[in-house]
């Protein structure tokens, strides 16, 4: 998995979800394993076409319980800066900017949470990863997908 040893920045919200999805595929990978739902294999030399779809559904599920365990293991919350650093744009931070007079309002959060339509961008996207570390009053150009001009204007941070 490319996930290794990578950080997932979360909020407290999206670390229960994936806890609990986690321990429903695990509950749920049990049952399928234990119970009576796994066909036996046929006496036969050839595989039973049902016992063949049943191991790739096993296989895909271990993959997701593998990957919210990598996920889970290596995980940090999303926190409010200190009051000094609050004027800073870290992650979770919600920033106002103005593109050419245009306001524009949106949250940096870690790449597992971002939704550019819900108005979530990444702090590994171009803009999120530009804007990491700047300040109000301050001019970030990024080059992607043209050059674009953004002015912070405002910082905020909400409690999670």
């Amino acid at each position: 998995m490319e996930m290794e040893g990578k950080k997932f920045y979360l909020t407290k919200k999206k670390l229960k979800e994936l806890e609990q999805e986690h321990e429903s595929l695990v509950a749920f990978e049990r049952s399928k394993t234990m119970g009576e739902e796994a066909p036996k294999v046929l006496e036969s030399e050839d595989l039973n076409p049902e016992f063949l779809s049943f191991q790739e559904d096993m296989s895909f599920l271990r993959s997701r319980i593998m990957e919210l365990e990598n996920i889970l293991n290596n995980c940090e919350l999303i926190k409010n800066p200190s009051k000094q650093n609050k004027n800073v744009i870290e992650l979770g931070a919600r920033v106002l900017v103005s593109i050419d007079g245009k306001k524009d309002e949106f949250v940096i959060t870690g790449t597992l949470e971002a939704n550019p339509s819900l108005g979530k961008i990444s702090n590994e996207s171009p803009v999120g990863k530009a804007l990491m570390g700047h300040k109000v009053g301050e001019e970030i150009v990024v080059f992607f997908p043209i050059k674009t001009t953004y002015k912070i204007k405002r910082i905020k941070y909400l409690s999670s």
